[in-house]
């Protein structure tokens, strides 16, 4: 029998080539690490994973036989046997073999700049390319050292970036050289401004940015949030960035906030419970007694937990919180990347039978998956698995964006004008849109007058907090069924 803890939402970072939210290859299942296991430990470890997913797997019935699979291999290939239709279906399932140090990630923590960053071509040849900062980590090296959202980085210790080298020099030094560019005329080319950071330990505080925009002329006054991952606190305040969100919307009420611009452009997903939170503060008469989700396993899971807990076991409810502002909105509208994922979406589908969503930007990644980072319980390895565990639907029983396509926009618009302009600045292209269909004209004087257009190198964001994969997980306890 195995045991398991029953899960957080997560949607986690990962650097090499995956995204916030939008990769390469959708997911890459290996998470390089460090392990003291050998190639002998290897039949061992691939049959724990294999036990692991024919119990709790959404998709066991569909695993191939295990008398059919060699488990000499080494455990990567051999998980990639056992993934149900990984291009199209089973995009997130993932293994490691430094489970803590994926646990660290999950949770924010990581040894990094705290660079946020986009890639684009800056010439015609589309060889170079340029990483244009969508925003630094509060309390980074990165921050520390100046660096701030719309620089441009050209170079790498002295090497310009190229679609060949950007991996190894973003993500392989510990100490680098930036230097910076700027826009000159309709070209991007290298200043002699250099900005010199040293990677360090950071925990990202999601709760990067807010304000209200008072428009009296219109009858607006308009709450603008910036958060970049689902994740409740630290380890010393395990509530502490939930309160960060609470105090947040108390200040929104308090200036009589009635349009909500929720920007989760740079949200990969995270901890449901934070996912909650969320969409209590926002929802229109949502309280404790509301479905805000529900989650469906496989039919021994499903049957266990209704067993265990009665018939609405798997429906989730919305928090009583005294700071929401649902009843003084109508809408809200929510600013969407390919990368926004997971926890994120899953507060847009979780309001939708309750108010207005008005998406804006690009189509998010389409994770409607939840899963668990499950470990050895005898500890014999440091192997982990990131399996998918289930779906989520919201209360009206929706839950049709779970694929490469995922949400698609009300307004689509590209976020490709550089320089990125700072947050809530009126011009910045996404909450324009916002205010635009608000119908809010841009005041005069303020319209950006030097800037460009720059073709994307890849679909995706990137940063180097690890890169973000798809991850969402359900918590408490769960215990494995008897087979």
């Amino acid at each position: 029998m195995l045991n398991f803890k029953r899960l957080h939402l997560l949607y986690v970072l990962i650097f090499a080539l995956t995204v916030v939210g939008c990769k390469d290859k959708d997911v890459d299942p290996a998470v390089a690490a460090i392990d003291s296991t050998t190639t002998a430990d290897y039949p061992n470890i691939n049959s724990w994973l294999y036990d692991v997913m024919d119990d709790a797997y959404f998709w066991y019935k569909n695993l191939p036989a295990e008398s059919s699979l060699d488990k000499t291999v080494d455990p990567r290939d051999y998980f990639e046997k056992l993934v149900y239709q990984r291009a199209t279906v089973d995009r997130f399932s993932a293994v490691t073999d430094d489970i803590d140090a994926l646990q660290d990630e999950f949770d924010g923590i990581s040894k990094v700049f705290g660079i946020s960053y986009s890639l684009s071509y800056i010439d015609n040849g589309k060889s170079n390319i340029a990483a244009f900062l969508n925003y630094v980590v509060k309390g980074s090296p990165a921050e520390a050292a100046g660096l701030k959202r719309g620089d441009i980085l050209m170079k790498v210790n002295g090497s310009q970036l190229t679609s060949s080298n950007y991996t190894s020099l973003l993500s392989n030094n510990e100490t680098a050289t930036f230097t910076l560019g700027e826009i000159s005329g309709t070209a991007i080319v290298a200043s002699n401004q250099t900005v010199t950071v040293t990677k360090a330990l950071v925990s990202e505080d999601p709760v990067l940015f807010s304000t209200v925009i008072s428009k009296p002329a219109y009858g607006k006054t308009i709450g603008y949030l910036v958060y970049t991952q689902f994740v409740p606190g630290t380890d010393a305040d395990e509530s502490k960035y939930d309160n960060e969100l609470r105090q947040v919307f108390a200040d929104f009420k308090s200036k009589g906030v009635n349009e909500l611009v929720l920007d989760l452009r740079f949200n990969p997903g995270g901890y449901i419970s934070s996912a909650e939170t969320l969409a209590s503060l926002i929802g229109k008469g949502v309280s404790n007694s509301k479905i805000f989700y529900k989650e469906q396993w496989n039919d021994k899971y499903t049957a266990y937990w209704q067993k265990m807990q009665g018939a609405d076991a798997l429906n989730y409810k919305f928090q009583n919180e005294a700071n929401n502002i649902g009843s003084a909105l109508s809408r809200v509208f929510v600013l969407t990347s390919n990368g926004t994922a997971s926890a994120s979406e899953l507060v847009i589908n979780g309001l939708k039978p309750y108010m207005s969503v008005i998406r804006i930007g690009e189509h998010t990644a389409g994770k409607n998956l939840f899963g668990r980072l499950i470990g050895d319980d005898q500890k014999r390895w440091k192997w982990g698995v990131y399996l998918m565990l289930g779906q989520t639907a919201n209360a009206n029983g929706e839950s049709d964006y779970g694929t490469v396509n995922g949400m698609k926009p009300d307004y689509e618009v590209e976020d490709s004008t550089v320089p990125y302009l700072p947050f809530g600045d009126e011009n910045e292209t996404l909450l324009h849109k916002a205010l635009d269909i608000m119908g809010i004209p841009i005041p005069q004087g303020q319209r950006l007058t030097s800037k460009k257009t720059v073709d994307t190198f890849r679909k995706m964001l990137h940063d180097d907090l690890q890169t973000k994969e798809s991850r969402m997980i359900r918590g408490g306890n769960l215990r494995a069924i008897p087979q």
